[in-house]
C-alpha cells in the first residue's frame, strides 16, 4: 500500500482537514496518476453535506481530476509515464452487462464505482477522490488529454461539467439545423452552451437574470430568454428540439415542455434534493414530447469529448483555488457565487 495525502470533510458542515489514507498497490492494469488539479462540482458539496445520504467520513471529494502518469502495471498498454490523464466520475463498473458491453458505464446495471464514496472493486473498501496528491484507476478508466498544459486548470471540469452536457448533446442529435436550449448559466450551463455552439445548433440561454444575457452570448447562445420577464417564451412556443436543464432548483417544468416542437425532450441534468413541478400529461400527449433525465457519460464518449475540447479550443471558465480555500468555495457555490467552476491547484496540499 502507498500512503496518499488528501483535503478530507470529518464531517457533515465542518471544516476539511488533512488526511492521509493507504491506495492500494498497482495491479497489472493499473495506472498511477499525480493529480495537478481537481475541479469542485456542486455535486461534492452535496455528498460532503449529505444531502443525498450520510456518507462514510472522512469522505475525500472529488471527480473532475487532471494529472501525470507515474507508474503503469505490467499489462498497461495505452499510457506511459508523464502522460497527461484525466479520471472523471467514476472508476470501475461491472465491464458485462449490456450498459458496460454498449459503452454507456455510467447506467451499469450492477451500478458503477464512483471515484469517490464508493466501493473499490476487489478490496472492498471506499474509495476517495481527487482532493488528493495521487490516485489509482484502472487503465480502462482513464483518459487521455490532449489540451495544452497552460489549459489544464480549464480541462479538469470537463471530466464531469463536460462529458455530463456533452452526452444528451450528442444522444439527442444537437447539430447544424436544431434549436438547442441551456437552462442556467452555471458550471453545467456554461459548458452546455460551449458545446452546443460548436456542434452547429442554433443555441438559447434560459436565465432568471437580465443581467447574465451578454455573458450567455459570450459563452455561445445565439440568443436568450430570461424566465423572470412574464411572457419571455411566448415567441418561442413549439420549436425546440432539445432543452438541457442544469438547474437542479424546483421548477414547473410546463414552462419548458410548452416550447418543444414534435418529437422535442426537455433533458434534466440537475440533481436536486426538492421535486419539480409537473409536467402536464397532456402538454406531452399533444407534440409527442418527452422528459428524459441523463447522467454524465461513459467512458467512450468522455474521451470523444475530451478531444472535440481540445481540437476546438474548449475549456472550462475557472477560479483557480489552492486547497485552503476548499471551505469558502462550498460556501460561495451555494449562493452561486462561481463563474463557473472552483479548480484546486493540489500542489497547495499540505504533505505533512
Amino acid at each position: 500500500m502507498s500512503i496518499a495525502h488528501a483535503w478530507a470533510a470529518p464531517a457533515a458542515h465542518e471544516p476539511f482537514i488533512p488526511f492521509s489514507f493507504e491506495r492500494r498497490e498497482l495491479r497489472p492494469d493499473d495506472v498511477r496518476i499525480d493529480i495537478l488539479f481537481c475541479g469542485i462540482c456542486h455535486s461534492d458539496v452535496h455528498f460532503v453535506s449529505g444531502d443525498w445520504g450520510a456518507p462514510d467520513y472522512p469522505c475525500v471529494p472529488g471527480h473532475e481530476i487532471v494529472g501525470r502518469v507515474s507508474a503503469v502495471g505490467k499489462e498497461v498498454s495505452k499510457y506511459e509515464i508523464g502522460d497527461m490523464v484525466g479520471v472523471g466520475c467514476m472508476v470501475d463498473s461491472c465491464g458485462h452487462c449490456s450498459s458496460c458491453s454498449e459503452g454507456l458505464e455510467q447506467y451499469c446495471s450492477d451500478g458503477l464505482v464512483g471515484t469517490y464514496m464508493g466501493v473499490e472493486t476487489g478490496t472492498g473498501r471506499q474509495t476517495y477522490g481527487g482532493y488528493s496528491d495521487f490516485i489509482v484507476v484502472r487503465e480502462s478508466f482513464v483518459l487521455k488529454i490532449g489540451h495544452a498544459e497552460a489549459d489544464l486548470p480549464g480541462v479538469a471540469p470537463l471530466l464531469c461539467a463536460g462529458i455530463t452536457t456533452w452526452s444528451p448533446l450528442k444522444h439527442w442529435g444537437a447539430a447544424p439545423g436544431k434549436k438547442v436550449g441551456v437552462v442556467g448559466i452555471g458550471g453545467l450551463g456554461h459548458m452546455g452552451l460551449k458545446l452546443a455552439h460548436a456542434l452547429g445548433a442554433h443555441v438559447v440561454a434560459f436565465t432568471s437574470s437580465a443581467a447574465k444575457a451578454v455573458e450567455a452570448r459570450r459563452l455561445g447562445a445565439d440568443e436568450v430568454v430570461v424566465t423572470s420577464e412574464k411572457g419571455s417564451e411566448v415567441r418561442h412556443r413549439d420549436s425546440f428540439d432539445l432543452i438541457l436543464n442544469t438547474v437542479s432548483a424546483a421548477q414547473n417544468l410546463d414552462y419548458y415542455t410548452s416550447l418543444l416542437r414534435r418529437d422535442g425532450a426537455l433533458v434534466l441534468l440537475g440533481a436536486g434534493i426538492q421535486p419539480h413541478t409537473g409536467p402536464n400529461p397532456m402538454g406531452l400527449l399533444s407534440r409527442r414530447r418527452s422528459v428524459a433525465g441523463s447522467a454524465i457519460g461513459g467512458i467512450a464518449e468522455t474521451q470523444e469529448m475530451l478531444d472535440f475540447c481540445a481540437e476546438h479550443g474548449i475549456i472550462s471558465d475557472i477560479e483557480r483555488i489552492a486547497v485552503s480555500e476548499v471551505d469558502a468555495a462550498y460556501k460561495r457555490i451555494l449562493v452561486s457565487d462561481v463563474k463557473y467552476r472552483f479548480v484546486i491547484d493540489m500542489k497547495t496540499l499540505p504533505q505533512d
